[in-house]
C-alpha cells in the first residue's frame, strides 16, 4: 500500500466551534478536530509538536507492548502437535505474526526518527522541498517525511523506473 493512499480525498474544513479551543489545552490533550482548527500560521507550534510527540510515543508504546505479547504467544505455542495439518496451521500463524512484527519493527525505527525530528525542529517539513507536510497528512501518517506532492513524485518515479 502506498503512503498516498492513506489520505482522505476531500479537503478538511475546520469546525468554527473549535477555532479557539486549542488555546486553553495542552498539546497532548487536543483532539484532531481542534488541531486542524488551528490557524495556518500556528503550524508546528509548541502545542502541535506536543500533540505529535504524544501520538508518536503512544504508537511506540503500543508496538512495544505487541512485541512482548508476540514473544509470550510464541512461547506458549511450542507444544508438539501430532496432526500435520494442525502443525502447518500453527506454523503459518506464527509466520504471519512474525512478518507483522517485522513491519512493526521497521515502523518503530521510523517513529524514533520522527521523535528525533521533533527535537531538531525538522518534523512536519518535507525532506525534499522544506515545505510544510500538512496536518492532514501527519494525522494520517505521523512518520511522514515527504509532502503529498513529493511522495507522489517518488512513487511515480519508482513505478516508471523501479526501485
Amino acid at each position: 500500500m502506498t503512503e498516498t493512499a492513506d489520505l482522505p480525498k476531500t479537503a478538511h474544513k475546520p469546525d468554527p466551534k473549535l477555532a479557539n479551543a486549542w488555546k486553553t489545552k495542552a498539546g497532548r490533550d487536543l483532539t484532531e478536530g481542534e488541531l486542524q482548527a488551528m490557524p495556518e500560521d500556528a503550524y508546528m507550534n509548541d502545542k502541535q509538536i506536543d500533540f505529535f510527540r504524544a501520538r508518536l510515543q503512544q504508537q511506540k508504546d503500543d508496538l512495544l507492548s505487541n512485541a512482548g505479547e508476540t514473544t509470550e504467544h510464541l512461547r506458549e505455542d511450542t507444544s508438539i502437535v501430532p496432526d500435520p495439518a494442525d502443525r502447518a496451521t500453527i506454523e503459518e500463524e506464527h509466520a504471519l505474526e512474525l512478518r507483522t512484527r517485522d513491519r512493526e519493527r521497521k515502523l518503530l525505527k521510523k517513529i524514533a526518527q520522527s521523535l528525533g525530528r521533533l527535537d531538531t525542529g525538522e518534523y512536519g517539513f518535507c525532506d525534499e522541498t522544506g515545505e510544510p507536510i500538512g496536518l492532514a497528512r501527519l494525522l494520517a501518517r505521523p512518520t511522514a517525511t515527504l509532502s503529498l506532492e513529493a511522495q507522489q513524485r517518488r512513487e511515480l518515479k519508482q513505478k516508471m523506473f523501479g526501485d
